[in-house]
């Protein structure tokens, strides 16, 4: 028999658990004394928000689900927001935390960090499993493995009780509980509709980015262009049936609206993608073939054909017609969607491709900020997994800073470039100490402009007086020196991100204004 602690630390270990991120308190330190025999390595944040998104980059490079242990309290609830972020883009992490012994749970005695029901914060967002009785240790593992390795993927919680941490549990799994096999789905009246079609489209979301080779080969077969929303930006660069660019824009609209049979993989057809303007001008999808792993998901939106089931082992049974002008459709969408893009974006575009071409295979994480709005309605990217942000989905600000130091850790010999503006930066700043003190390949490019530009666009254009949005950034200089990262201020044409790590750029920009 081993405690608590020791069975969930050597269950992490055997499930292939390479790093935690984590914040040690006085509620934890049973998981923390198990640790160092576990060859876990465990990396410290300066926030549990940092944390979470540490664990979100991390998952999203490394295909594996992330780590991250808290305190009880307030080490749950600053999490929350990473967790929210994890469940918007399906990306699998599990938060361990600590919980109140379980005779105060509920009775409101002012205990250290108590709160009425924290289970249910996390409940909100994804499966939770409290811990009642040690002896349940094993079972609730493999319920927690289960949800963590199948289906959509998301935030997982499980908080143990102060007083079960070093009971004495039985010895963890030795792997996961048997999984049966999920089904792949009869293909055959897909295949007819496919068969029949001569102006093919695909729309390829999130649940792509692993299956990137059965995607080109598919798109191939069928001679069908390919437009990728943002989670699946990376996939099939510069082939001659991409189209890069978000269903947002009214070009990419209308390759939709002109094929014979739209096929959409992987994607929850979200507005923040799919119609980020609000302006309620999708084409009609009712005449679609849907393919996503998750049941929930394919009963949103009418379709005439929807298989549910893992992409990689849907797409290679898919064929139908190859289309002979597939690749010209693609090239006139390409171009005309890139015409239409707002004014300024053009230019921000550029700038990605040119980071892009001088650092080859590079990771691009992004927060919110204009360049990475830019990216997201059009971009080509060189690398699978390799453009992520939380500029969609969910949307939290002060993401990036964690999220590359995950990324970072998942790729350690890739180049980490964290996009991100001055107002972002001050959401998260103390993680770039993180990076230094790991001593990671990321280079923090700062787009300062002094405030949000963006809200005060979005001000302007209400009619609205623009209040709170020119917050006061820091030296940046002064904070980069602080934090022991070498330090460049340039101007957004003569950004040079080709040397090593840690470090920051700032690119200076004209300061929002007010009128």
């Amino acid at each position: 028999m081993t405690t608590v602690a020791q069975s969930l630390v050597r269950w992490l270990q055997q499930m292939g658990t390479e790093v935690i991120f984590g914040i040690p308190g006085v509620h934890t330190i049973e998981l923390y004394r198990a640790l160092p025999d576990a060859g876990i390595r465990h990396v410290t944040p300066r926030h549990e928000a940092g944390a979470g998104f540490m664990a979100d980059g991390y998952a999203r490079v490394s295909g594996r689900f992330g780590v991250a242990l808290v305190i009880t309290g307030p080490g749950l609830t600053n999490i929350l927001t990473p967790m929210a972020q994890a469940r918007a883009d399906s990306v699998p992490m599990l938060v361990i935390s600590g919980v109140n012994r379980r005779d105060s749970l509920g009775k409101g005695l002012g205990h250290l960090h108590e709160l009425p029901d924290q289970l249910a914060l996390s409940a909100t967002l994804g499966p939770a499993f409290h811990l009642d009785r040690a002896d349940d240790l094993p079972a609730i593992l493999d319920q927690i493995a289960g949800a963590l390795t199948n289906g959509r993927g998301g935030p997982v919680h499980l908080q143990i009780p102060l007083d079960l941490m070093a009971a004495q549990a039985p010895d963890a799994p030795s792997r996961i509980a048997d999984q049966a096999a999920a089904a792949v789905p009869d293909v055959s009246a897909a295949n007819a509709l496919l068969a029949q079609a001569l102006r093919p489209v695909i729309v390829a979301g999130g649940g792509c980015r692993r299956a990137g080779a059965a995607l080109q080969a598919l798109a191939d077969r069928l001679g069908a262009p390919v437009i990728l929303t943002t989670n699946a930006r990376g996939l099939m660069h510069a082939h001659p049936l991409v189209v890069p660019a978000a269903p947002s824009l009214a070009p990419v609209r209308e390759l939709i609206a002109s094929a014979d049979q739209l096929l959409v993989l992987g994607s929850e057809i979200g507005p923040t993608d799919w119609d980020m303007y609000d302006d309620g001008g999708l084409p009609d999808l009712a005449g679609m073939i849907r393919v996503d792993i998750d049941a929930a998901q394919l009963a949103r939106h009418p379709a005439a054909l929807t298989l549910q089931g893992d992409l990689a082992d849907i797409l290679p049974l898919l064929h139908g017609a190859t289309s002979a002008d597939g690749a010209q459709r693609a090239a006139q969408a390409r171009n005309a969607a890139h015409a239409a893009l707002p004014a300024g974006y053009a230019a921000e575009i550029a700038l990605l491709n040119r980071l892009r071409d001088s650092c080859p295979d590079a990771i691009m994480v992004g927060d919110s900020t204009q360049v990475i709005y830019a990216g997201n309605l059009y971009y080509d990217h060189d690398r699978p997994c390799g453009w992520f942000n939380a500029a969609t989905g969910y949307g939290a600000l002060g993401y990036a800073p964690g999220a590359s130091v995950g990324a970072a850790l998942a790729a350690p010999d890739a180049r980490i470039l964290c996009l991100i503006g001055d107002g972002g930066l001050m959401f998260s700043p103390a993680e770039l100490l993180t990076a230094v003190e790991e001593n990671l390949n990321i280079t923090f490019i700062v787009f300062n402009n002094a405030g949000y530009g963006e809200i005060a666009s979005a001000m302007k254009a209400a009619g609205a007086q623009v209040l709170g949005c020119t917050p006061r950034p820091p030296d940046f200089a002064d904070l980069a020196r602080a934090c022991g990262l070498p330090f460049t201020r340039t101007t957004p044409d003569a950004i040079d991100a080709t040397q090593s790590g840690p470090r920051m750029i700032e690119v200076t920009l004209p300061p929002v204004t007010t009128t």
